[in-house]
């Protein structure tokens, strides 16, 4: 077996008698077919044509993982790329509601750019709103920090000390991550979390007490690949389609 072949090996000591239940986010693929709008929990489908970047996912995530996508086709779509590419195909993906985008109701199909032209500069939120102001006829940030955190507490306990692939958001990461950070939403809203990175987070557990390791946030392990231009993935009708990014 070449070097290129051989998948990553996580190095991070576990001490005896502690479960390790480790989580590893993806954030979907990008998205341009939007129009510059804001799409949210809108089905809409995203670009899967970079095998370069979904066959380096492939020599990253683990083999032996339980799957589980959110209900929106986009990350279903991005987890088919990355078995075209060659990652083996577990036997099942669980599609899971709790690990969709923030519904943004009626700021759903409005363009981004005039959107937040109106807001006021808020540098301690990053987002569309402070987290608990609900978006018209949708969703608040923490109307999404908690189903995450639900369905992260029910599946680690389903799957305790497996590895968990989660093909989601980037809301939806942002909120693990807030989760991870021992229950502080908003500071998970300062992390960028670009499109087909991997974030990396362990849960720890051992005689009634728990807590999460960081490993990485935001990993794009296409980056290593000289041949490969691509630094990041932006997402958006602005990029265009010459370029070689994802």
């Amino acid at each position: 077996m070449s070097n290129t072949d051989k998948p990553f090996v996580a190095q991070h000591n576990v001490p005896a008698g502690v479960t390790a239940t480790r989580w590893w986010w993806v954030r979907h693929a990008p998205v341009r077919t939007d129009g510059g709008n804001i799409y949210g929990q809108i089905d809409i489908e995203c670009d899967c044509s970079d095998r370069v970047v979904f066959d380096a996912l492939g020599r990253v995530l683990p083999r032996d993982a339980v799957w589980v996508a959110s209900k929106l086709k986009r990350t279903h779509m991005t987890a088919d790329a990355i078995f075209a590419a060659g990652f083996p195909r577990p036997e099942a993906i669980a599609h899971d509601g709790d690990l969709n985008e923030q519904h943004l109701g009626d700021w759903q199909g409005s363009n981004r750019a005039a959107f937040f032209a109106k807001l006021p500069v808020n540098l301690t939120t990053f987002w569309f709103a402070p987290i608990d102001e609900p978006s018209p006829n949708g969703e608040s940030f923490m109307d999404l920090y908690r189903r995450t955190q639900s369905a992260i507490a029910r599946i680690t306990a389903q799957y305790a000390g497996r590895d968990i692939v989660a093909v989601a958001h980037g809301g939806t990461i942002k909120a693990a991550i807030g989760v991870a950070l021992r229950d502080q939403p908003e500071r998970g809203l300062a992390f960028t979390i670009d499109n087909c990175s991997i974030t990396r987070l362990d849960h720890l557990a051992s005689d009634g007490q728990s807590g999460w390791r960081i490993p990485y946030v935001n990993q794009q392990p296409w980056i290593a690949a000289p041949e490969h231009v691509a630094m990041h993935q932006p997402a958006g009708p602005e990029i265009a389609r010459e370029t070689k990014l994802a």
